[in-house]
Order: C-alpha cells, then structure tokens, then sequence
C-alpha cells in the first residue's frame, strides 16, 4: 500500500491507483467530466485538477491519471486549485452555454456570464464517447479536424455501417450532444423495461425488478454485444467483484420433490387487437399496468402521474381521464368471462388521479357493472362517487381524435352512449384508462402438458371439483394457487395460496402416500418401446426408459383409467387386477352362472 496526504489527513491507495479513484473511496469529491471508471483515464476536460506538493515545489496536475506515489501530498480545495476550475468552467460555458451539467457547474462556482465569446455547441469534446466505441470494438466516430475545427465526427462527415447502433456513446455522453440517428445507418431498437411495461429504456446487464430473488443483475443474451459478436466486455472489467463470466451455460437441474404448487399467474390481455381502442396508436392510451407503473413511486415518473408530448416525453399531469372497464372481457368475441378485478383497480385509480393529479381532474369511468364484492369494497365506491368521479353507465365504442369543435381540438374523444340517460356521448379527454381483460398465460397449454393439469375451456388450469376440491388437480400432490386457475383479486389468491401450502404441508409431514391398488403396469417382456401410451397418458404418469427400451408407469402418478391398456398395440399395458385374463376369467364364471340357472 501507498500512503500519502490527501488534504492534510493520511490516506492509503494501492500502486498503479490514480489521485481520483483514491479521493473517492475517501469521500473527497473532484469534479470532471471526462472519466469512467470502465475506461482509460484521458485527462481532457481539465476539470480534476488538483495541486500536488512533493517536498521541493508545487505543481497542478489532472486526479484522473496521475498515480499516487509514496509521500506525495495532494490539496484539492486550494485557491489555485478552485481559480483554475472556474476558468475550465467559464471556458466551458462559453462553448456550451445551454448545457444542463455546464450551467450547474457555473452556478456552483459563482459563473453568471463568461468573458469569452459565446457559442452555440453542445460538445465538451472529452472524448468519451469516442473512447467507449473503440472499447466496444468499432471505433465507428473519432475526432476529426485540428484546432477550433476540432469535432467528433464519423469517416467522410456521413452515417456509416460499421456503427452497430449499441448507443453506448449515447449513453455515456455527459451533455447529451450524441444523436446516435445521425451516425449510424442502422435503425436503433431501444431496449424497453418489462418491468415499467415498456415505458421506458433499459440496458442490456438490469435488475429484472426491485423485488427480484436473487437481487443481482442479468444479462440479456439478445442485446449483449459480448455474447453476439465477441466485441466489448466491459462489463466484465468494470464488475470490481469479478462476478461476471460470459462461459455460464443453462443448466438443468433435476429435483426430487412430493408435492408442487402451481402458481404461474396470468397474462394481461394486449389491447392493440381492439382496434377501436387505439392502444398503440395513441400515445396517450394506457393499459391498467402501465399506469401502475406511472402512479408508483418507484416507476418511470417517480410516482407522477404525467402524459406524453408530441415527442413522447412525460410532461403534465392530466386535467381530464377515462377509465374503460371490461377491455376485452364479458365480450362474446374475446374472453366471455368477467375479470374481477377490474371494477376496484379502476376504483382505485380514480382516487390515485383525484389525490396525486388534484381534484378538480375529471375522472368519467365507463362500466357496464360495478361489481364491489369484497368487504370494504361497496363503501369505497361511494367514497369515489363522493370525491367526484363521473360514473357512466356503458360500453365506450372508440377512442378517437377527430375533433368536431374547439373544445376537442389536441384531446383523446370517447365516444359512448349512457345506457341509463339513453343518450350518446363525446367526452375530450388528456389520457384513457384500459381495463384489460385477465387471461391465461401464454405458456399455460405447455405447463399443463408437463405436470398432467387440463386447462378449461377459458385457457386456464382446470381444479378437481369446483366445490370438493378447489385447491386439488386431477395429479395427485399437484395444487392450484392464484390467477393461473382462474381470475382472482389479492384476498382470494392468498387464501386459496395457504390452503395449497397447507395440502402440501399435510403430505410432507405424513410422509408417505397410499398408492391404489387398480393402477396400470407395462410388462417389460412384451413392451416394443412404441411410446403410444406416453402420448395418450392424461396424467403425464408414463415415462421411457432409454437404457432399457420401455415404457415404465409412475405409481404415484397413475390413475388407473385404462387409456393405455387399451390403445397398446403389443398388449403390454394393462391395468392391474383388471387384466386380460382376469377380466376373461370373471366372463366365464359369469357365463357358467348363467347356464346353471338356465337363462
């Protein structure tokens, strides 16, 4: 270790360590502008500064690249030092005077006009950008030209193929002076958040969502550049825990367990097949999800509730909204079935928009019933008739932005009829609300097949019996829990979760399960290994023995339908005590009582 002065107080850095990185363990703060811990330091924008003492003289040297070394002393918050930086910063705003992170550097160093010419650029030329690209691989943009002509530019000033469209250097730019448009010839895809329902960005190496278990990153293998191309890897050198080793493969793993719950959730309906809707047209037509993720606090908004411009930025707060219900449920042409959810979680926004935008925002709710069955759930509705939601009886038949009159002029129009008015609407409105319907998962039929569940007609898992067995499948030790069997609100799903952890529970502690005696059995002599039965087992209860070329039957598993005794083209399968022979045998002692008593 190296031990030098750092503001008059001992500090330690390890050789090969730079003034800069030292001074941040230490909480010692220098500004810059050109340094990233992923990249080679440069030096360029000067802003670093520091003044270093060895002994004999003074000398101003830039944090970012200089080493430490043994008994040096480093002074940071000198006079020289503050002058020096605020004519980098005055230099600096002069250049770039509309800059959001010049202006605040400025402010902080008393900067109200600079003395120098000003000019009309965005560009601090710290060679960020241009570092971060050749790091990745292409060297796509560099610094072109001498002198004041000097820019960072692309080979002959056009767009050009060997940009890969990665955005890194757009990413990293400390000015947002980098439009990747004007560089590349390819057309960017944006990575969007699956957790913030697409609203936003995110990068390739994320946090899936707050409440991830583990809490640790991944790595998306489509948008790495790494996994694809074998170019750039900075991730990997700039993880100082070494957590990151691109050679992981997937891994199957096989555990022994006696019982599973089931409890794969749901999917919400993509409304952009409703056309009349305009869910993907409008850019201020949201699903409930999406204005989940709007109205919480940890969300792309910070918990504002906000709409989009012209650019497709969040700007203001709406001053009227929709909320539509039953999107794409009770409807003979999507789903018949009622969501049940919906009626509260709509509820629930109209408060959020009433208590978080104001409440003067009008708030019109088109429902076809309000179904308030919980308890609490009747007196919350009559709260949000009391703070003034407009309730309207009715199915909205399209969103449009067709307006007829000034008043409708840059709003979303709901055009509905009040079934209890009997009268047709056209209501302007700053954001529309889509209540889409629950439905089963896209991967339901592939699970089901798996662990021997059936899926009713609505797509979701079918329990045993409606009323005897609602937690149970017709797979013994497999139980149902949640929306993968049918919608459910909260209460619900955690009621029917503990009475599934309790029936698994129950055959845990018991230890072991009493197989019936009437199950089918595959003779291993006879079987061909044509693998007929696997298919035609209902309970996924027959597997293939690849060693000895045969199928075996699971006993805990097995039901004892028959279906494969009577579809084996070898006679392999049957069921036991329920055999050929036995089953002659009991016809002929039938046919012998018979012509004893002389029928």
């Amino acid at each position: 270790m190296i031990t030098f002065k750092l503001n008059g107080k001992e500090v330690q850095g390890e050789e090969g360590q730079y003034i800069l990185q030292v001074a941040e363990k230490n909480g010692v703060e220098i500004p810059t502008l050109c340094h990233h811990k992923a990249l080679d330091p440069a030096g360029m924008c000067r802003l670093c500064m520091v003044e270093i003492f060895d002994g004999r003289k003074t000398r101003f040297v830039t944090a970012c690249n200089y080493p430490i070394w043994e008994g040096m002393e480093v002074h940071t918050d000198t006079q020289a030092v503050q002058d020096i930086r605020r004519l980098i910063v005055e230099l600096l705003l002069a250049r770039c005077p509309n800059v959001p992170v010049i202006k605040e550097l400025a402010e902080r160093y008393g900067i109200d006009t600079p003395r120098f010419e000003k000019e009309d650029n965005d560009c601090i030329l710290c060679g960020l950008c241009v570092r971060i690209c050749e790091k990745v691989g292409n060297s796509a943009i560099s610094l072109t030209g001498r002198g004041v002509e000097i820019k960072v530019d692309t080979p002959f000033h056009i767009q050009t193929d060997v940009c890969m469209a990665c955005g890194a250097c757009e990413t990293i730019c400390p000015t947002g002076c980098i439009d990747i448009q004007k560089i590349t010839r390819h057309k960017p895809r944006p990575l969007l958040s699956e957790w913030d329902e697409k609203l936003v960005n995110r990068p390739a190496v994320y946090i899936p969502f707050p409440q991830a278990i583990p809490q640790m990153p991944v790595i998306d293998p489509d948008a790495c550049m790494h996994i694809n191309t074998g170019n750039c890897g900075i991730c990997r050198e700039a993880c100082e825990s070494d957590a990151i080793d691109f050679s992981q493969e997937e891994e199957i793993i096989e555990v022994d367990v006696g019982s599973i719950i089931l409890a794969t959730g749901y999917d919400l309906m993509n409304p952009a097949s409703m056309k009349q809707f305009g869910y993907g047209r409008f850019p201020n037509v949201f699903t409930s999800l999406e204005f989940e993720r709007l109205s919480n606090a940890t969300g792309p908004t910070g918990g504002n509730i906000l709409i989009k411009d012209e650019n497709g930025e969040f700007t203001k707060a709406p001053k009227s909204v929709a909320i539509l219900h039953c999107i794409g449920s009770r409807d003979v042409n999507y789903h018949e079935y009622c969501s049940r959810v919906c009626c509260m979680y709509a509820l629930k926004y109209a408060h959020l928009l009433k208590e978080k935008v104001g409440h003067d925002t009008a708030v019109y709710d088109f429902y076809i019933d309000q179904r308030c069955f919980g308890k609490g759930y009747e007196e919350f509705y009559k709260r949000c008739q009391e703070e003034g939601t407009t309730f309207i009886r009715g199915k909205v038949a399209e969103i449009s932005d067709r307006a007829i009159n000034p008043e409708e002029e840059g709003k979303l129009i709901a055009i509905a009829e009040d079934t209890l008015l009997g009268e047709r609407l056209r209501i302007p409105v700053d954001m529309v609300i889509l209540c889409a319907a629950m439905e089963a998962r896209r991967d339901a039929n592939e699970v089901g097949r798996i662990f021997g569940v059936n899926r009713g007609a609505d797509g979701f898992f079918l329990e045993e019996h409606p009323k005897l067995g609602p937690l149970n499948t017709a797979t013994d030790g497999v139980f149902l829990a949640g929306a993968c069997q049918s919608p459910k609100d909260i209460p619900d799903t955690v009621a029917q979760a503990s009475g599934a952890a309790a029936k698994a529970l129950s055959l845990s502690t018991r230890g072991k399960v009493e197989i019936p005696s009437t199950i089918s059995w595959i003779d291993p002599d006879i079987c061909a290994g044509c693998q007929t039965c696997i298919g035609l087992c209902a309970y996924s209860a027959i597997e293939f023995d690849e060693r000895r070329g045969v199928s075996v039957v699971n006993e805990a598993l097995c039901k004892g339908c028959g279906s494969c005794s009577g579809f084996c083209p070898s006679g392999a399968a049957q069921v036991k005590h329920f055999n050929k022979k036995q089953l002659f045998a009991e016809l002929d002692g039938m046919m012998d009582a018979v012509q004893q008593v002389g029928i």
